[in-house]
């Protein structure tokens, strides 16, 4: 994704405030060897592009007077109850160094685990995001999580994920990414089944 990026020489809270007015957002761009740059980016623009899930999991082409640097969305500040970003931190990414960032997670197939369609059990997802790391050509816009084989009572964990190739998952221990719970007096088809028989031999 490219995001075009004009360089900000003032600098202070009224600087910051007068490009707020002016429809801009002020942001930095740290991390490499070069130092650290202040930029203005198009609030507008800014505001549309955080609400796209891969503009914060995806290596991003920040255009600076024609020059490409390529940076990772880090951190994001909004204004306690206004629709307004009051400012954006960009890293610099190094093609060879790895990254470390976290990912949504997308779960599929839940509707025809055996959990959901013998077990009439609700999936809840623990997480909704993994801590990976990888280099930035290895990048995924998210991790996919497939519940096709969750049985009621059970539960998912990361050990049980496929991560795409060159990604390592930054955890402790294994930790839980899915359960599969039968709500309170609720029964699977095989239990309602099973209890049909002797009603049926009392008639």
């Amino acid at each position: 994704m490219k995001v075009v990026a004009f360089p900000r020489k003032e600098q202070g809270s009224g600087a910051s405030r007068r490009l707020r007015n002016a429809g801009q957002t002020p942001a930095i761009i740290y991390g490499g060897t070069a130092a650290p740059i202040t930029v203005a980016l198009d609030h507008n623009a800014l505001y549309h592009a955080l609400k796209k899930e891969a503009f914060h999991s995806s290596i991003l082409d920040m255009e600076i007077e024609g020059k490409i640097e390529k940076v990772l969305l880090r951190d994001v500040q909004m204004h306690a109850y206004k629709q307004l970003v009051l400012h954006a931190d960009f890293q610099r990414v190094d093609a060879s160094q790895k990254i470390h960032v976290k990912v949504p997670l997308h779960f599929v197939n839940a509707d025809v685990a055996p959990a959901v369609k013998l077990g009439g059990a609700i999936v809840s997802h623990v997480m909704n995001e993994l801590d990976i790391t990888c280099l930035p050509g290895d990048l995924p816009e998210f991790v996919e999580v497939d519940l096709s084989t969750i049985e009621a009572g059970a539960s998912l964990h990361l050990s049980d994920i496929k991560l795409p190739k060159g990604v390592v998952a930054v955890a402790h221990d294994n930790p839980t990414i899915a359960t599969a719970s039968v709500p309170a007096g609720q029964v699977s088809a095989d239990e309602a089944a099973a209890g049909e028989a002797p009603e049926g031999e009392k008639k």
